[in-house]
């Protein structure tokens, strides 16, 4: 196509060169004859001479105008002109008209577009030949083999690697074909050695696995009678944890109870002294009577004592009535669990009243902060352990080796959840105790009677039985414990 392209430009060069060369034949052959007939006034010839170089190729239109104002003219005067050329036309010296001739390219495209059919047709021609002769030899010096070795490849199996390739008709120059059979060939006895190689790992596989498989059977036997001395040996200590539990729960009642027993023994004491004076003043009163020597003002001043000996009396009971019925609302729920509505202020009184008992000879300050009128149904025997628990650990830990100390208790009700913000001064805990507080047998107190269950206890009451959560806030001094459990609905009371 590049070379018919450039054989078409220069032929169309050719052409516009050879129009040029028609324009000045035309000057030189028709000026000097059109002259003469025009001052001769020889109109036919005129027709004549200028239809003749409208006949010419390329040309398409030819105008005189003479001097006298008369034209003549030839040819398609509408056609668009490529090329104009005007020539004088003189006779001797004097000057009678102009020639003007019109041209285009029409007749020059012309051959240049037979000429092109004829060149891209020859070419079409000739090209078509010499691909076919192109592919046959390409065919039968490669496309051939390579569709031999092209069904060689696809035919290759694991079972047929023992048949080479052969390449048929070949000379004895090697080429990349032959090296590319040679390629596959040593491919082939590659894959046959690997194939062995792999058969021989695979069996090799086979018994090592046959061995495996019976080492693990004696492992498996061995790991199964260990699991079930593990079993057993978690079995004790789940026991021996429960027993610990429930023991470090019966220490802590039986210190309720000698603390208790103490605080009532002062005021049945007061009681005993009490009843003692005033039976020696009713004796006294007796015998004056029986005498006759009884005054009005010994009578008065006797009834006056008796009153005062009444009244210490009675507050003495009060005092150790009260003592004894909140030990019983925190001793009683320790064994007896049930889930009960009750009024929180007064159930947390009691229970903090109780456990000051432990401490009477320290100067603790507690502050409690309860509403009043906060009613629930939950565990009350629970919330006596977490408080016992708090009010234990802070006074044998936190107030060690201190005489005075603050505690503070919070209740507080939000969006259906009860939070219990528990808070003391005391000396706190260290980072690696504060992080495992809720593990079982984690103690400051390790062999100087410490069991480390009572946070474990305080835990498990806290998630499992009320539902809760619990965890050790941050605090500059002490130890503080965020306890939040969700509020129930409280039972309705059916009239019997």
């Amino acid at each position: 196509m590049v070379s018919t392209a450039i054989q078409l430009y220069f032929d169309y060069q050719d052409d516009i060169i050879s129009l040029n060369q028609q324009f000045d034949s035309i000057e030189t052959s028709y000026i000097e004859s059109i002259s003469t007939s025009l001052w001769d006034f020889n109109e036919p010839l005129v027709q004549q001479q200028i239809q003749g170089i409208v006949n010419l190729p390329n040309i398409r239109f030819v105008k005189i105008t003479t001097s006298f104002g008369k034209i003549y003219q030839f040819g398609d005067k509408d056609s668009v002109a490529i090329k104009q050329v005007e020539y004088p036309i003189a006779y001797g010296e004097n000057d009678i008209g102009t020639l003007s001739i019109s041209a285009d390219y029409q007749d020059i495209y012309q051959r240049v577009k037979q000429k092109a059919g004829f060149i891209v047709t020859s070419e079409f021609i000739k090209t078509f030949i010499v691909a076919l002769f192109i592919i046959f030899i390409v065919h039968w010096l490669v496309t051939r083999h390579i569709y031999h070795i092209t069904n060689y490849s696809q035919k290759v199996k694991a079972d047929n690697l023992d048949e080479a390739l052969v390449l048929v008709n070949r000379n004895g120059v090697k080429d990349e074909l032959d090296e590319l059979a040679d390629a596959i060939n040593n491919m082939r006895l590659e894959l046959k050695n690997d194939i062995v190689k792999l058969e021989e790992a695979e069996n090799a596989l086979i018994n090592l696995n046959g061995e495996l498989e019976i080492k693990v059977y004696d492992r498996t036997a061995k790991l199964a009678s260990s699991n079930d001395q593990l079993q057993q040996s978690l079995d004790d200590l789940t026991l021996a944890k429960d027993q610990l539990v429930q023991s470090e729960k019966m220490a802590s009642l039986g210190q309720l109870v000698a603390g208790v027993a103490h605080e009532v023994n002062t005021p049945l004491g007061i009681c005993v002294t009490s009843i003692t004076a005033l039976r020696e003043k009713t004796d006294e009163l007796c015998r004056a009577i029986d005498s006759e020597n009884l005054t009005k003002s010994k009578l008065t001043s006797t009834l006056t004592l008796l009153n005062e000996y009444q009244q210490i009396i009675e507050r003495s009971l009060n005092k150790a009535v009260d003592l004894i019925r909140g030990f019983k609302s925190v001793a009683v729920e320790q064994h007896t669990d049930p889930e009960i509505d009750i009024n929180l202020a007064q159930h947390v009184n009691d229970v903090v009243n109780t456990v000051k008992t432990l401490f009477k000879q320290k100067n603790y300050h507690i502050n409690l902060s309860v509403d009043e009128n906060i009613n629930l149904v939950t565990y009350p025997s629970a919330w006596n352990q977490i408080l016992t628990n708090f009010m234990t650990n802070s006074h044998v830990h936190g107030f060690e080796d201190q005489m005075n100390g603050e505690i503070d208790i919070n209740f507080s009700v939000d969006n259906n959840f009860l939070t219990l913000l528990y808070r003391d001064n005391g000396k706190g805990l260290s980072e690696d105790v504060k992080h495992r507080i809720f593990d079982p047998f984690v103690t400051t107190k390790r062999g100087q009677g410490g069991s480390g269950l009572g946070m474990n206890i305080v835990f498990n009451l806290v998630n499992t039985k009320l539902g809760g959560t619990i965890k050790c806030l941050e605090s500059e001094r002490g130890c503080t414990f965020q306890v939040k459990v969700p509020l129930q609905a409280r039972k309705e009371k059916v009239a019997s």
